[in-house]
C-alpha cells in the first residue's frame, strides 16, 4: 500500500513539472521569441477623432488585441473633433517619447507638420483613413477616390433621365476641409461625364453634424420638392438627411446614398429600414484588421529613415444597396465590444 502511494505521490510531481514546462515555454518556431521580445513594453500612441464614433472603437479594439497578446500598449489621446485638442496630443506623444503614433487627422494640412516633427524625434507615423499631404510611414483605409465613383455611379442608377430620374440632385457636404471630404468631392467632379445626366441643384456642408444635416436638407427640398436624391458624406450626419425626407413624406421618393465605415446599425440597418438607398462602404473593420497588421509590423521594423518610403493598404470600398444587401456585409460594434476584436 505504501509503496503505491509512493508511486502516486511520485507520478503527481512528474506530471505537475511537465505541465509546469509545457505552460511556461511556448514552442519556439524560430520567430515568435524574438517577436514577443520585440513588441514587449513598445508604447503606441492614438490620436482618433472620436472615441464616441464607431471608428475609433474598432481600430482601438484591433490595436488592442495584438497589445494584450504581445505586451505593447495603446495610449489613447483623442482629439473630440477638435484640430487643435489633436495637435496638442500629437506633442504630448511626441514629448513622451512614443515608439509609434497612429493619428486620424480632423483636417488636410493641420498636422502635416506634426508629421513631420514626430518624424524628426524619432517617431514613426502611421495614419488611419484620413490623410495630411504627407503620408509619414504608412497610409492605412480608404481609397476615396474609389468611394466616390461609386457614390456617383449609385445616384446615377436611381436619378439619372436614362434611369427613370430627372437628374436632381444634392450634396451634403461634412467639413470641407476634412481628408475625407475634401477628396470625395473633388473626386466626383471626375465621374459627372461618366454618368452623365445629373444636376447638382445644392451642395452644403454641414459639420457631419447630424443637426445640421436635417436643417441642409429640409430646406433644400422647400426650394426644390421635385429632387431626385441625396449625396451625403457620412451614415451618421446622414440620418439628419433621412429623418428630413422622412418629415417631408418623401421616404422611398428622394433617394440617399451615403459613405461610412459598414458598422451594422449604421450602415446595413439603414438600409434595411429604408433611411438610405445605398451606403458606399470602406469596411472600417477591415481597416483594423490591416491597422493592427502594419502597427506590429513598423514596431519590430522601424523604417531606417522614417517617412522616407511610406506604405499604403487601401481597403477596397463596396456598395451596399437595396438589391444586394444581407446583414452579412456589415460588421457589428456590439460583438466587437463583447467578444473583442
Amino acid at each position: 500500500m505504501l509503496k503505491n502511494i509512493k508511486n502516486l505521490l511520485v507520478a503527481t510531481v512528474v506530471m505537475g513539472l511537465c505541465c509546469t514546462s509545457l505552460a511556461a515555454e511556448e514552442w519556439d518556431d524560430g520567430q515568435i521569441k524574438d517577436t514577443r521580445e520585440l513588441l514587449k513594453g513598445k508604447r503606441v500612441g492614438f490620436v482618433p477623432l472620436s472615441m464616441g464614433i464607431d471608428l475609433g472603437q474598432v481600430w482601438l479594439a484591433a490595436m488592442e488585441r495584438d497589445a494584450k497578446r504581445f505586451g505593447y500598449e495603446i495610449v489613447v489621446r483623442e482629439s473630440s473633433w477638435n484640430v487643435q485638442n489633436g495637435a496638442q496630443a500629437i506633442n504630448q506623444l511626441i514629448g513622451e517619447k512614443v515608439d509609434l503614433l497612429v493619428i486620424h487627422p480632423a483636417e488636410v494640412q493641420a498636422w502635416a507638420k506634426l508629421v513631420n516633427k514626430a518624424e524628426q524625434s524619432g517617431v514613426p507615423v502611421v495614419q488611419v483613413n484620413m490623410k495630411s499631404p504627407n503620408t509619414g510611414d504608412a497610409y492605412v483605409g480608404a481609397n476615396w477616390y474609389d468611394s466616390a465613383r461609386l457614390m456617383v455611379e449609385q445616384i446615377h442608377k436611381m436619378c439619372a433621365p436614362e434611369n427613370g430620374g430627372n437628374g436632381k440632385i444634392a450634396i451634403v457636404q461634412g467639413v470641407l476641409t476634412s481628408p475625407a471630404n475634401y477628396i470625395v468631392r473633388k473626386s466626383m467632379d471626375d465621374f459627372w461625364t461618366e454618368y452623365p445626366g445629373l444636376e447638382i441643384v445644392a451642395d452644403q456642408p454641414a459639420d457631419y453634424d447630424s443637426t445640421k444635416a436635417k436643417a441642409v436638407a429640409s430646406t433644400v427640398l422647400k426650394q426644390h420638392p421635385d429632387l431626385c436624391g441625396f449625396l451625403g458624406m457620412w451614415e451618421v450626419m446622414d440620418m439628419g438627411v433621412a429623418a428630413a425626407v422622412k418629415e417631408a413624406d418623401l421616404q422611398g421618393k428622394v433617394h440617399i446614398v451615403s459613405s461610412g465605415g459598414g458598422e451594422k446599425k449604421s450602415s446595413c440597418d439603414n438600409i434595411a429600414n429604408g433611411n438610405f438607398d445605398a451606403v458606399v462602404s470602406y469596411e472600417a473593420e477591415d481597416v483594423g484588421y490591416a491597422l493592427a497588421s502594419v502597427v506590429t509590423s513598423l514596431l519590430q521594423n522601424p523604417p531606417k529613415e522614417l517617412g522616407k518610403n511610406p506604405i499604403g493598404v487601401y481597403t477596397p470600398s463596396v456598395a451596399i444597396t437595396k438589391n444586394n444587401y444581407q446583414d452579412s456585409m456589415c460588421w457589428d460594434l456590439e460583438s466587437v465590444k463583447r467578444n473583442g476584436f
